[in-house]
């Protein structure tokens, strides 16, 4: 098979996406391709393969056959529903070693290296070769607890269920009100610990001095006022999920003990030397940017790559406006049911008013401000503008 062109009709290079943790494979193809035609994309797991995807144009996927948090398998069936244009290949096998690095034309060679798959990827041309048509999916149904069916939202939905039946430590990022909790109970409820504890440790709201031992647990007189011992709270999420809550706001003195339990699954309470094995599925969340925290030598590199093995990014209010008012009357169907009263409704100029604001405290704000338009309506059954006032 000939080589085709490695550029795209506008004259950019193309991308070829590679999802391996092994960093010699990375290499070996780099050297492979022409670095003016071809540029190398390195994801280190199915859901940066995803994510990437989501952002960024590529036209070819080499998929190592072991990924540390998805099946392969499933990452290609994934891409070829939601990026049908993309041309997919695994890397399994001694022989496709051989031919990742055989003599030839760079171009040739990347193209051989992903022909591995039977249906044949074919490295350059406008045109995908070997792909049947695809229909697209229909959107995933919205998480237990969770409004809402934009696009923004519907990707939160597919990863989640997605990652749910594994043990597959999981990272919820962004801004405060986004419902990142909501989205970490879920994947509990889905998976197969959902009989067992989901524990929460808010690592922002209990004091530095007491945080270690909240986790870890305490022996009898390990520290003053340690009047009894006690079990921490990763010994209680035994079986079942640790939701480690603001994780980005961890002391840096903790961070490495946190790391050695993600590494090991093992806790020794303060002031004893005995180990308990525990097992249990830790899900983190944070509003922080870790990369930046990274960078400033306030968390630790290592321990983030342990906890963002499959990342999800939880989105502003702002990014899936459509949902602002099936949550609105969500909020105000509940709080009629709380209160026991007939159902209150929310008038068009009460909506234009809602669908009009940033909601800089997403969610958790739009929830505050019904509930408390609710109580100032009184007997009134709309909750006119006049009762949102706090938002003029």
């Amino acid at each position: 098979m000939a080589a085709a062109s490695s550029f795209q009709p506008n004259g950019r290079k193309k991308r070829l996406l590679i999802a391996s943790t092994d960093h010699d494979l990375w290499l070996r193809v780099s050297r492979q391709v022409d670095p003016h035609s071809w540029e190398i994309v390195k994801a280190r797991s199915g859901a940066e393969v995803l994510h990437l995807l989501e952002s960024e144009e590529c036209q070819a996927l080499l998929l190592d056959r072991w990924l540390p948090d998805l099946d392969a398998e499933e990452v290609r069936g994934i891409v070829r529903r939601k990026r049908p244009g993309v041309e997919v290949a695994f890397r399994e096998s001694a022989e496709e070693e051989r031919l990742l690095t055989s003599p030839g034309s760079a171009a040739g060679s990347t193209e051989r290296a992903v022909e591995c798959q039977p249906t044949g990827l074919v490295s350059g041309g406008a045109t995908a070769v070997g792909q049947p048509a695809v229909n697209r999916d229909a959107e995933p149904e919205a998480l237990p607890g969770m409004v809402g069916s934009g696009e923004a939202l519907s990707r939160v939905y597919r990863l989640a269920r997605l990652v749910a039946p594994r043990d597959t430590t999981v990272l919820l990022t962004g801004e405060t009100g986004t419902g990142k909790e909501l989205v970490a109970r879920a994947i509990h409820r889905l998976g197969p610990r959902a009989q067992r504890p989901f524990v929460v440790v808010n690592c922002a709201a209990i004091p530095e001095p007491l945080l270690e031992a909240e986790l870890f647990g305490h022996t009898r007189g390990a520290f003053t006022g340690a009047l009894q011992s006690r079990l921490g709270r990763i010994h209680s999420a035994h079986g079942g999920t640790l939701f480690l809550d603001e994780a980005g706001d961890s002391p840096a003195g903790l961070q490495a003990k946190i790391l050695r339990f993600l590494q090991d699954g093992e806790v020794q309470r303060l002031g004893s030397p005995d180990v308990f094995r525990v097992d249990v599925r830790v899900i983190a969340a944070t509003n922080a940017n870790l990369k930046a925290r990274i960078a400033a030598r306030q968390f630790r590199e290592d321990l983030y790559y342990r906890l963002a093995v499959f990342p999800i990014h939880v989105p502003p209010l702002r990014d899936h406006p459509e949902d602002i008012m099936p949550l609105a009357r969500h909020t105000l169907g509940l709080l009629c049911r709380q209160a026991q009263v007939l159902p209150k409704w929310l008038p068009p100029e009460t909506c234009a008013l809602l669908r009009s604001q940033f909601w800089p405290g997403n969610v958790r704000e739009l929830q505050h401000s019904i509930e408390r338009a609710f109580i100032l309506c009184g007997e009134e059954q709309a909750l006119l503008p006049e009762f949102f006032s706090s938002l003029d």
